[in-house]
């Protein structure tokens, strides 16, 4: 942890917490509590498709609520996306936003907002856009259990012109509430549990570690680890566990508590490269570096680990080696979830390793790693896990 720790414990709230089964009728209600009778729905096809946007438009339109729907959000949502459905924000007008989806679409929705309050930028302005004017302000529904989205004011964007992930937000765009509603992911197909809930631990684990960790961010961390650790294999296992998926939805938004105070770290790092340069999904990604990374991190990374094996109830280990005990446990969770790829098959061909590892570096969450890699570094820990 940092020195200074009056500094770090001046810590605002990230936002109102809504969660439990059921949760999302009172979305009207919470409409109000922003002061608007108006909301603009961000979301995507799948969740159309799925019925789920339907159950949203069917609660609003029985309080009275008017609204309007930007269905287009990609699964790696680019500049283009968000100028998009900037645009036809601004047509319907003064609302609160409700994001309604994964990180993907959360993310989208922060640039939208944004973007609505700022009617002459675009999201490929969005290095100059951190002290724009305020955006319209946003409720979050987070349909999977992992990104933690919806606790920032910013998003991961693609650039797709620059090929590189930008960080598109503003203090204004971090949601005001979070309707927390595990219903909404029961069924969720077993891949797609368990990639975003993998995103969640690395959450966890990277907050525990990350330079900018203090006890509050620690604490978060904690409790998400435990929880993700222990709930994420049981909702992998049974989709319609709802308890399961109401625990892992919780830690999950713990975790994302976590990691806005703390930072993250290399995993995310070399994450958000991978993808930039592969369209890999992002929790695929992460899962293809992680136990890589966590063996380089070690050295410099032990009381983190500790914590880590300890709130995963793993025994002490007869040889004092927690860290060790640590990796081992993420790497069982991992081969349970059968989500770790290498990077052959994910598209990373051996001339993309270099490009991917210097846009690793130079992404801003790798400076919040206990350890401090080189470009070299970097590329050995690709070429370990190709």
């Amino acid at each position: 942890m940092g020195e200074s720790l009056t500094n770090q414990l001046a810590i605002d709230p990230t936002c109102r917490i809504e969660f439990g089964p059921g949760r999302l009728t009172h979305l009207p209600e919470l409409v109000s509590s922003l002061g608007m009778d108006r909301a603009f729905v961000v979301t995507d096809r799948g969740l159309r498709a799925a019925g789920i946007v339907d159950q949203v438009l069917k609660v609003l339109d029985a309080a009275g609520v008017e609204h309007g729907v930007y269905d287009e959000v990609g699964a790696n949502p680019s500049t283009g996306n968000v100028d998009e459905g900037a645009a036809r924000a601004r047509a319907f007008g003064p609302a609160v936003v409700v994001a309604l989806g994964g990180g993907s679409v959360l993310d989208a929705a922060k640039g939208i907002s944004l973007l609505v309050g700022n009617a002459d930028a675009a999201a490929a302005d969005a290095d100059a856009l951190w002290e724009a004017l305020d955006g319209l302000p946003l409720i979050a529904i987070p349909t999977t259990s992992g990104t933690g989205a919806e606790t920032n004011g910013f998003g991961v964007i693609e650039d797709t012109a620059a090929c590189r992930k930008v960080y598109l937000g503003h203090p204004s765009v971090k949601p005001r509430i979070a309707l927390l509603d595990p219903e909404l992911t029961l069924g969720l197909p077993a891949r797609i549990t368990a990639a975003t809930g993998i995103d969640a631990l690395v959450h966890g684990i990277e907050s525990l570690a990350s330079r900018g960790a203090n006890p509050v961010s620690v604490a978060y961390a904690t409790q998400a680890v435990a929880m993700v650790g222990r709930w994420l294999p049981i909702a992998h296992r049974d989709g319609s566990d709802l308890q399961a998926r109401a625990q892992l939805m919780l830690g999950a938004h713990l975790a994302g508590q976590a990691l806005t105070i703390s930072g993250l770290g290399l995993v995310h790092g070399i994450g958000h490269a991978l993808t930039a340069h592969t369209g890999t999904p992002h929790g695929i990604a992460l899962a293809a570096v992680l136990e890589e990374v966590l063996e380089f991190s070690a050295p410099n990374a032990q009381e983190a680990y500790e914590q880590t094996a300890r709130a995963l109830r793993l025994d002490p280990p007869a040889d004092g080696d927690w860290a060790r005990a640590a990796i081992d446990a993420v790497r069982e969770i991992s081969g349970e979830l059968d989500i770790k790829r290498p990077l052959r098959e994910l598209g990373a061909r051996p001339d993309l390793l270099p490009p991917i590892a210097s846009g690793a570096l130079a992404d801003t969450v790798t400076r919040n790693a206990p350890r401090q890699p080189t470009e070299q570094d970097i590329l050995g820990i690709l070429e370990s896990a190709f």
